[in-house]
């Protein structure tokens, strides 16, 4: 069984640095039986305090065991977040995100931190009030626990018992675009006057007595609805649906480096090895912490004395210059120090633990001190890392090093962007985009074989959906954003699952909403042209600078050909969807839609001249973008398409794509049997670890955020086309595996398929004969491609020698 450290605020009699056996991963009871009964519980709230500003509130309720049960599972949620503790252990956080109908809440079993005698419930309930997370839905602010077995129903929250207190320790710090410049949307930061702070509250022997008695929340509404087959709570304002994906992994991660500092002491005991550092009274000391690599989570600080004092910790992904630039990560002469920062005012008390209230995201940490008339002992600082809790089970080895860094470096960017949904990016939005999730997406299916999260994302953006069907380009979120091409990526994202998956139950749950956004694109489309004609929202498709706030051409005025290009691929994969689940009527009307809109675009806007297809009508501008689906929708003939890859390579006057559309230039590469080209164009991630990154970034040249989820695409491009592993049927049930080579001479890969691992051993010699091994699982068969070349593959392990 697994250890993960405690992070919770500690009393002064509590022993800092204690570890608990949580199973972060089996901690999560499924949630599904609570569904069959009526909720007894109700939510409950501060009596008094506003329940939709801003607010910490603690929630605390003592009870009696004779004697321990073999399991005490409780259901637990809150708005907008809460912290469990038992006894004063922490136990987990919450709820995993969603909306108003859709509102999580976590299924635990707490029965290994009970014991005989008295023990403790205790949750700390967060609302971040008008700068809260943009994907941070809010009712208002309130807390519900309620017991799996009846017999400790006097537990359920509304019961008599349960004491309130706010929190007003912490205030929030609103983060500005000047601060940490550039768009943010992650939340508030903190600010922690000890003094005021319940020291102790989660523990038995704190004293409650002036505590308040919570009000029923929600009052106002219409009475809850018994005996409701999905377990909602109608009428409270939030409905509850059990959470879907597991608790997230957090483990504990010390600071690798202090690299500048005006403290005259010896800096390699300082934050590095846990030992205690003595900052004398009327001091201003300064640390810059260099953790070596990007990571997320909640830091710990654990400090003693030091009443009067002030310290001041600001996270950021890099330093800058003075003219605004990062420059290399790894170098920090003459750069300062710009991001969101929390602030921390000790009491003097001793062990006094202070966490951020939201994750923190980082490689460099500057922390300033201020010390007054009692100087301040810093017992210790290290970060628990927290994140969805994904295990790399794919592997990829080559004789090329730099791929096998790529590789580490795009997990990491992958693991940072993923948590109770995809994060776009870890430090700046933290929000779920249809166009980054996408990818995101085929990459976790591919490295660790994990798809809860895919369906999770898939579900959300479901349930986003508007009166005339498109979803919104990002979900969850409070302020609706639409992208109406983000609707087309989400319908891809469906015909991905259902390559991959093959889950027919799970898919047809979406039917009605792919015909939705279909049938709102069929509304527009232009009688004169047969094109997609003038569309509303923000139509983004790219970051490339010749996309006006990344639109392309012909969108405001109508016929845009990479638009048009995008929704018949849409129609193309939910035509293959249908067929699938045997819905011949919508197959037929999709396929034949596609047809004509294709040879409609081909029409108006192919370019005898230089041979590609324009952005418009009128012939004026190209982009390597609308090149690139009109080989992915074979608007070019197949037969053409290699001649159409290399124009785009070689006519550097059209549009270019940035990092993110990429992913789709080399699935033409791919499609178009170019595949032995990717290696040579992966410039830019070579460019991003010349310059020091740990992680991938939004864009190769001047990105806002160092670390951004489509950029890891090379673990997909490695698994998918360099070792060749796809799918030749839905539901994955066979396998093609094509390798390309390029300049490689070996190719190790493993790969987590769902009825096990494929691994491939492959040597290319001089003569460009291959020689190795595939084995599949053994209820799986497969076809082998190379050049000319095809191999049957049976489910066993077979040698290769062509």
């Amino acid at each position: 069984m697994k250890k993960y450290l405690v992070f919770l605020i500690l009393t002064c009699n509590y022993s800092f640095a204690q570890e608990v056996n949580v199973p972060i991963n089996k901690q999560s009871i499924d949630g599904t039986e609570i569904l069959k009964h009526t909720w007894k519980a109700s939510w409950i709230a501060h009596p008094t305090a506003s329940q939709l500003e801003y607010g910490v509130f603690l929630f605390r309720k003592s009870f009696h065991l004779n004697k321990v049960p073999k399991n005490f599972i409780v259901y637990v949620s809150a708005d907008n977040r809460y912290k469990l503790y038992v006894n004063g252990q922490y136990i987990t956080n919450g709820p995993a995100r969603g909306d108003f109908l859709n509102w999580r809440y976590e299924s635990i079993d707490i029965v290994n931190y009970l014991r005989p005698g008295k023990n403790i419930l205790a949750s700390e309930v967060i609302n971040f009030g008008y700068d809260r997370p943009l994907a941070q839905n809010t009712f208002q602010t309130a807390f519900i626990l309620q017991v799996h077995d009846s017999t400790y129903d006097e537990l359920n929250t509304g019961r008599y018992g349960w004491k309130v207190k706010q929190n007003n320790a912490y205030q929030p710090l609103a983060v500005s675009m000047n601060m940490v410049k550039g768009f943010y949307a992650a939340g508030p930061c903190d600010s922690v006057i000890a003094k005021l702070y319940p020291w102790g509250w989660n523990t038995s022997e704190f004293e409650d007595s002036d505590w308040d008695t919570p009000k029923i929340a929600f009052a106002d509404k219409a009475k809850q609805i018994s005996g409701v087959g999905r377990g909602y709570i109608y009428g409270a304002g939030l409905h509850l649906v059990p959470r879907t994906i597991p608790l997230l992994e957090q483990k504990k991660e010390r600071f690798s480096e202090v690299v500048r500092s005006n403290y005259s002491g010896e800096l390699r005991d300082i934050f590095i090895s846990g030992n205690k550092t003595l900052i004398k009274s009327n001091t201003k000391v300064s640390f810059l912490l260099d953790q070596k690599y990007l990571t997320i989570g909640y830091p710990q600080l654990l400090v003693s004395k030091g009443n009067g004092s002030k310290i001041k910790i600001t996270y950021t992904e890099a330093l800058w210059d003075s003219i605004g630039n990062k420059g290399n990560r790894n170098i920090i002469e003459g750069k300062e120090v710009h991001g969101y920062y929390d602030v921390i005012y000790p009491d003097g008390g001793n062990n006094r633990l202070f966490e951020p209230l939201w994750l923190r995201t980082f490689r460099y940490v500057k922390i300033d001190i201020e010390t007054g008339n009692e100087e301040l002992l810093i017992n210790d600082y290290y970060n628990v890392f927290t994140a969805y809790p994904f295990i790399q089970k794919a592997k990829f080895q080559t004789d090329d090093p730099r791929l096998t860094q790529i590789w580490d470096v795009a997990w990491r960017t992958a693991r940072l962007c993923a948590s109770e949904t995809y994060f776009d990016c870890p430090y700046y939005e933290q929000l779920q985009y249809i166009g980054d999730t996408r990818i995101q997406a085929l990459i976790s299916l591919y490295v660790t074989g994990d798809d809860r999260l895919m369906r999770n994302a898939i579900e959300l953006f479901d349930q986003s959906r508007i009166s005339d069907g498109l979803t919104l380009s990002r979900y969850p979120s409070y302020y609706p954003q639409i992208i109406p091409s983000y609707s087309l990526m989400w319908v891809n994202m469906i015909h991905d699952y259902y390559m991959y998956r093959g889950d027919s139950l799970f898919i047809s749950n979406f039917t009605q909403g792919i015909t939705d956004i279909l049938s709102w694109f069929e509304k527009r489309i232009d009688p004169k042209t047969g094109m997609l004609g003038k569309l509303d929202w923000w139509n983004f498709s790219d970051w490339t600078p010749d996309f006006q706030m990344g639109i392309p051409d012909g969108v405001d005025d109508g016929n845009s050909a990479f638009i048009s290009l995008q929704y018949v691929y849409a129609l193309q994969n939910a035509a293959r969807i249908f067929e699938y689940l045997g819905q011949s009527y919508y197959n037929n009307k999709y396929s034949k839609l596609a047809g004509t809109i294709k040879e409609a675009v081909f029409h108006n806007c192919y370019d005898k001249t230089s041979g590609l297809i324009a952005e418009t009508p009128d012939k004026i501008r190209f982009s390597v973008h609308t090149s690139l689906f009109a080989i992915l929708t074979n608007t070019i003939e197949e037969k053409n398409q290699p001649e159409l890859m290399n124009r785009i390579f070689t006519n550097n006057k059209i549009i270019q794509p940035t990092i993110y559309f990429k992913f789709y230039l080399f699935r033409c590469l791919q499609k178009t049997g170019m595949g032995d080209m990717y290696l040579d164009n992966l410039g830019a991630w070579y460019n991003m670890l010349n310059q020091g990154l740990t992680t991938f970034a939004e864009k190769d040249v001047d990105p806002r955020s160092d670390c951004h989820a489509w950029s890891a695409s090379p673990l997909f491009d490695f698994l998918h086309l360099v070792a060749g592993i796809q799918p030749s049927s839905p539901g994955f049930k066979t396998v093609l595996i094509a390798p390309n080579f390029g300049k490689l001479n070996i190719i190790n890969a493993k790969f987590p398929h769902p009825k096990g691992d494929i691994i491939i051993h492959l040597v290319k010699d001089y003569k460009n004969k291959i020689i190795g091994y595939i084995e599949l699982p053994e209820d799986l068969t497969g076809t082998f491609k190379y050049g000319n070349a095809e191999i049957h593959l049976n489910g066993s392990k077979q040698n290769i020698d062509l």
